[in-house]
């Protein structure tokens, strides 16, 4: 639809003899005075106005914003491009081959399912460290990636041919986040439109919550699930309330002993007991420009961490710096300079824009860090850590003090296979991972942990031999910059050997311990701890063998490989002795900022960000090699088990049927609170006698290739068994037990069965289900198998204390009502345990086209007690509201694409 353009925004800016349309800001009144990340939605909506989805009542409500007031007006964002890593990209890739299948059964054009705008997906997820404390580590984990995942990397590759607009970047090149920051963001953007080019903000959505890293170049972003990132590619709208926006003032300068890392853990806590859930942050004033880019990037890619929606920088001198560095054009470079000052988009630190909530930190009161042993938000100062590490411990382990340490304790001897003999005892170190693009993209922190490692080499000091030791770089310019600072020998003297280009150990990917320590850890039951430079520490993400998770700087992670255990003092404890005998502690090998500096200036330049971007999409000779499928739809092999055709449109017609209230829903699973997409979503390694493991035994998979759920999430199959299957879940339903299992009231005296098995046999007997949790539902990455599977398993309603956005959003987009108790109340208030039979009635007032604020919900119990309350129908926006009434997001996409054709 051609743009309305109500406040003749339209115009022309010359940069450099090259003339761009743009659509000026200064052409509706008030938006001088919005934030920043406000006037990016601005811009948005003066350039997709149409009079319609979206009208001039949008950008004055817009330009008119109440930083006070509660969000309550929806607008139609359009992302600029759409980004998305391979687990949740896959799916996504599936569900629009399916589409083409189903468009053309209604009688569409099946090539009419296409990315409307750039889509880019970087296969960063499949890696795992297998293979480590070598050099052969890197080409073997490769060899074994390829090995698991050559059916879903052939399925991608055709992707890559058949999609227009969709681009691939082939495996062993980086992390999604870290790519996007050095290649792919374009900053600003330009296309050409009905014969002009055009210049606008660049913007995406992605399918990992930890898109937001690109908010530190001045790029509004965030984690959508797959299913909203599909209807972004075929050119839906984000519905979205206009947010309320937290201004992040900083002051002063990071202190000599702290990281960056540290001072996002700081920020991290301050945003979480701020509450940030749902909206914008930005960061803003005098201590802005002294923050590098990549700092800045570290800082926007834990926004997820914070609970917030996205966490933005403006553009400045700094942004501008950061783009010459890493290869883009001098064209773009000007182009994105004149446009934000044209635009008021450049950061201007005398002048403060209006928030609904301020908050404030001086850079110089950070102190170092770490945070765990479950949540990121948990920070610990370093000098609190032993003495936390005792109190925590408490929660893992009753066992007496068997060696006299004052805490639980007990000295396990090992023996390993190649000579080496410890003993372990509960929280030690059994991982040390330099891993995840939050850290690895900061050079700061990186070339810190491998002088903290020349320094412990020159000192005589070695890791502990039990630690699993490794570097999963973001980007192959960190190896070079390593390689030009000549610093790699002494990582690898620590056994910090580059074992992949992924996410690894940060999403689970940390391979199996060495077999004696495992079954060490199982048999003894000890507590072991991993310490990794990541964003996510939840409960059973890193390792099954491994309780408690500790997210750390690159330098402290290579700190607690020297110290072998958290039962430490890094201020008071020696980490060992130099040649003459001499006690060395982490002051004498902590590196000095002057020479990180100087280092960083030494071995970094513009040249190797364009070497090794040149060919990004090329990929290596075992890319090149895979044998690629021709043709607009994809021939499924009815013999995947990685890639199997969804049934969501099956039977599906083109008028949605009328929505339903639900009648006689039994409760599938009953959670606390703080159950996150980790809990919810499949996701790691899974044994034989699961469900999922029992359906690959079943099809003739060898329980060496099950691979990881991540790898194989676009088989439905495993998916649906997966789900609520992790194994630290805890369902109340049953007492004392973890994992993936319920009750099953489908049978006499209700059993204890896992999670799938039950969802199977309510299915058989036309059985409703609802899931009923506590606050903070949903917290974690933008999962979108957490919603699909929730929805494949049966159920009709989650009803929780509260939501994390995304999978709020999620669950509807898969035709699934969330619903809230009310205000005060849980399911522990009203006496609910679980056993009752639930009806929610009031869901057909959304026929009528009305959404309603609360529904009645009744549960009557085993004894016959009846419990009614209202529950809050948590159906945000309109949109929303058109996306349940259908059935999902995807079946109104489907039908809008039939109906236009």
């Amino acid at each position: 639809m051609t743009n309305v353009d109500s406040f003749g925004a339209q115009g022309v800016l010359d940069v450099q003899g090259t003339e761009y349309e743009i659509f000026r800001l200064s052409a509706v009144e008030g938006s001088d005075k919005l934030p920043y990340s406000l006037k990016v939605l601005l811009e948005n909506l003066l350039r997709t106005e149409d009079g319609a989805n979206i009208t001039a009542d949008h950008i004055r409500a817009l330009a008119n914003w109440d930083p006070k007031a509660e969000p309550s007006v929806e607008i139609q964002f359009t992302p600029a491009r759409v980004i998305m890593q391979d687990f949740t990209g896959v799916p996504c890739v599936v569900d629009l081959a399916t589409m083409r299948e189903a468009v053309k059964d209604l009688g569409g054009d099946a090539s009419r399912v296409n990315p409307l705008a750039p889509a880019e997906l970087v296969i960063d997820h499949s890696v795992q460290i297998d293979a480590f404390g070598n050099e052969a580590a890197l080409e073997r984990n490769m060899e074994i990636e390829y090995q698991r995942n050559g059916e879903r990397y052939q399925f991608l590759r055709w992707g890559q041919t058949a999609f227009d607009d969709f681009k691939v970047v082939p495996p062993g090149t980086g992390i999604v986040h870290q790519v996007n920051i050095e290649y792919l963001a374009r900053t600003i953007m330009t296309r050409e439109v009905d014969g002009k080019l055009r210049a606008y903000p660049d913007s995406c959505v992605g399918t990992d919550s930890h898109t937001t890293m690109v908010n530190g170049m001045g790029v509004l972003g965030w984690g959508v699930g797959g299913i909203e990132a599909e209807a972004a590619m075929l050119g839906q709208p984000v519905s979205m309330l206009i947010p309320k926006v937290v201004g992040f003032k900083l002051s002063g300068t990071i202190p000599a002993g702290a990281t960056a890392t540290d001072v996002v853990l700081t920020i991290t806590e301050m945003l979480r007991k701020q509450g940030v859930v749902g909206k914008f942050v930005e960061f803003y004033g005098e201590g802005v420009g002294a923050v590098p880019l990549a700092n800045r990037a570290t800082i926007g890619n834990m926004s997820p961490e914070f609970g917030s929606t996205a966490a933005m920088f403006p553009i400045d001198d700094v942004t501008l710096e950061y783009l010459r560095l890493t290869g883009r054009s001098d064209e773009n470079v000007a182009l994105v300079e004149a446009y934000t000052k044209e635009q008021g988009l450049w950061h201007d630190a005398s002048k403060e824009a209006a928030y609904s909530e301020y908050i404030e930190l001086d850079l110089s009161t950070v102190v170092p860090s770490i945070a765990g042993p479950k949540r990121p938000q948990d920070r610990i100062a370093l000098t609190d850590a032993k003495e936390q590490f005792r109190k925590d411990i408490h929660n893992y382990s009753t066992d007496e003090d068997a060696l006299g340490l004052g805490r639980p304790s007990k000295g396990v001897d090992v023996s390993m296979e190649d000579g080496r003999q410890f003993q372990l005892d509960h929280g030690f170190v059994s991982i040390a991972s330099i891993t995840s693009c939050t850290n690895t993209s900061n050079p700061s922190v990186m070339l810190a942990a491998a002088i903290l490692a020349r320094n412990a080499v020159q000192k005589g000091l070695s890791s502990k031999p039990w630690v699993k030791t490794s570097v999963a770089p973001g980007s192959k310019v960190v190896t070079n910059y390593y390689e030009k600072s000549g610093l790699i020998p002494f990582l690898e003297e620590l056994g910090f050997f580059v074992v992949g280009y992924g996410c690894a150990t940060c999403i689970g990917n940390s391979g199996p311990l060495e077999p004696e320590i495992s079954e060490a850890v199982q048999a003894n039951d000890l507590s072991a701890a991993a310490v990794l430079s990541g964003n996510r520490n939840f409960e059973g993400r890193i390792n099954p063998d491994v309780k408690m998770n500790y997210l750390a700087s690159p330098p402290l992670v290579i700190a607690y490989a020297l110290a072998g255990t958290m039962d430490f003092d890094f201020e008071n404890d020696a980490l060992g002795q130099d040649a003459d005998g001499n006690d060395v502690f982490l002051k004498d090998i902590w590196p000095n900022p002057i020479e990180v500096q100087q280092v960083m200036d030494a071995s970094i330049d513009r040249e190797m960000f364009t070497q090794d971007y040149a060919s990004v999409f090329d990929g290596d000779a075992r890319w090149q090699g895979i044998d690629t499928p021709e043709g607009n739809t994809f021939e499924w092999a009815e013999d995947s088990t990685y890639v199997r055709k969804p049934p969501y449109f099956e039977g599906m017609s083109t008028e949605p049927e009328p929505v339903k209230d639900i009648d006689g829903a039994r409760v599938l699973l009953k959670l606390g609170d703080s159950v996150t997409t980790d809990h919810i979503s499949p996701a790691g390694s899974f044994k034989s006698e699961t469900p999922a493991g029992q359906y690959l035994i079943a099809n003739g998979v060898d329980r060496k290739d099950f691979n990881s759920y991540g790898s194989r999430r676009g088989n439905h199959e495993v998916m649906i068994r997966g789900t609520f299957a992790n194994i630290r879940i805890k369902n109340e339903l049953l007492d004392g037990v973890e994992g993936g299992f319920t009750r099953d009231f489908t049978q006499a005296d209700a059993p204890q069965s896992y999670v799938y098995d039950a969802a199977q046999n309510y299915q058989a007997a036309g059985t409703p289900l609802v899931v009923l949790a506590g606050k903070e539902y949903g917290t974690g990455s933008s999962r979108d198998w957490a919603a699909k599977g929730t929805a494949l398993l049966g159920v009709k309603a989650v009803i929780t204390q509260s939501y994390e956005r995304i999978h709020r959003s999620n669950l509807i987009g898969m035709g699934v009502l969330p619903l809230q108790f009310p205000e005060g109340e849980s399911a522990g208030t009203l006496g609910l345990d679980g056993t009752e039979t639930f009806s929610v009635s009031g869901v057909t007032e959304l026929n009528k086209g009305i959404t309603p604020k609360t529904v009645k919900v009744t549960a009557v119990s085993t004894d016959g007690k009846t419990t009614e309350f209202d529950a809050v129908v948590r159906i945000d926006t309109p949109g929303e509201a058109d996306y349940y009434r259908n059935g999902g997001i995807l079946q109104y996409v489907l039908r809008s694409i039939t109906a236009n054709a």
